[in-house]
């Protein structure tokens, strides 16, 4: 058998053809938490969990090549909240995504959001639909809208403005959604939903906090390695200029995104013993003004004179060269990543 596969494999390579295997965008997680159903088989959800993995996981969502290693890590976890039939669902789903800081094996949180408007219906073994071109469910297009915006995030991250074709994509699944019954897609849905968050990263009016996105990343997280202290500052100039833009339009939900994935990154950076008072200070009152409810765990920063923030927590940071290792963790992504 393994002879006959080999002959083939060569008959193909004679004609031109290439045999390769390619890795997909996404390396998506998901769970399903559903203690309510009335009448639904719990075991259904077991069957959604794995269409759900093969719809993130085995579509292909850009042009670029990705190596299995440089995957983007997600999780999408559904928690079912009210049954409203056999096949059909209310549900919030939480969705983080993470990316690799440079040499480094420490993963920084890209995205981090809790979708409290889920509605959607599911059959079992009946497959996933979409169509980026036209609205066929609401479950499909949640799907791919996340999808998208954990995408667009992972490219803004790694060139200036890298996401906007992802974004942009975000921002048809959103439009074709507009039909849809199920709140979330529509501008009067309230301000913290699926169309006020790529509407905002689309907008002019935050093209500093994307630029400052990339710095705080690039010029930041990944030049840790080089040299600690002028990686910080990078970091520090992105959170000001994420302020800037807090300050133009104070309800801004891109804003409030960011703080929900920064905020304990932000505080372990900053908490680092070595870090001066005055920097502290400056980065401390930036994010409690930015995210007042969460004053109290800011203050942490300037609580933690002589204690060790996240550098000295993290295992991938070498105190004695005041350096990050590389523990055979996956290099600078190409194409646009």
């Amino acid at each position: 058998m393994k002879h006959i596969f080999g002959l083939i494999i060569a008959a193909l390579c004679c004609l031109g053809v290439s045999y390769t295997t390619q890795a997909q965008e996404l390396n998506a997680t998901v769970n399903v938490e559903a203690i309510k159903l009335q009448t639904a088989d719990s075991k259904i959800f077991k069957t959604f969990e794995n269409d759900v993995r093969e719809f993130l996981n085995g579509r292909k969502w850009t042009d670029d090549s990705f190596k299995p290693e440089e995957r983007i890590e997600c999780n999408f976890q559904f928690t079912i909240t009210e049954e409203l039939s056999s096949n059909r669902f209310r549900a919030q789903v939480s969705i983080q995504s993470s990316r690799p800081v440079f040499k480094s094996a420490y993963e920084s949180m890209m995205f981090n959001h809790n979708d409290k408007l889920v509605e959607f219906e599911y059959v079992e073994y009946q497959p996933i639909d979409y169509n980026d071109n036209t609205f066929t469910n609401d479950l499909g297009s949640i799907l791919a809208y996340y999808a998208y915006v954990i995408i667009a995030y992972d490219y803004d991250s790694f060139a200036k403005n890298g996401g906007t074709p992802y974004w942009t994509k975000a921002q048809t699944v959103v439009n074709n959604a507009q039909n849809s019954q199920i709140k979330g897609w529509q501008a009067f849905d309230g301000t913290r939903n699926r169309y006020w968050l790529v509407e905002n990263l689309l907008d002019s009016r935050h093209r500093a906090m994307r630029t400052a996105f990339y710095n705080y990343h690039r010029l930041g997280l990944d030049m840790m390695q080089e040299s600690v202290g002028g990686g910080r500052s990078s970091v520090k100039s992105a959170i000001k200029a994420i302020e800037g833009v807090h300050n133009d339009i104070p309800n801004s939900m891109a804003v409030d995104v960011f703080l929900m994935a920064k905020k304990d990154e932000v505080i372990g950076i900053f908490g680092d013993g070595k870090v001066a008072p005055t920097e502290k200070m400056l980065v401390l009152n930036s994010m409690s003004k930015m995210d007042p409810s969460n004053a109290s765990q800011y203050s942490k920063i300037n609580n933690s004179i002589g204690k060790g923030g996240m550098m000295q927590q993290n295992p991938a940071f070498d105190n004695n060269n005041n350096n990050f290792n590389m523990p055979g963790s996956r290099s600078m992504p190409k194409k646009g990543r």
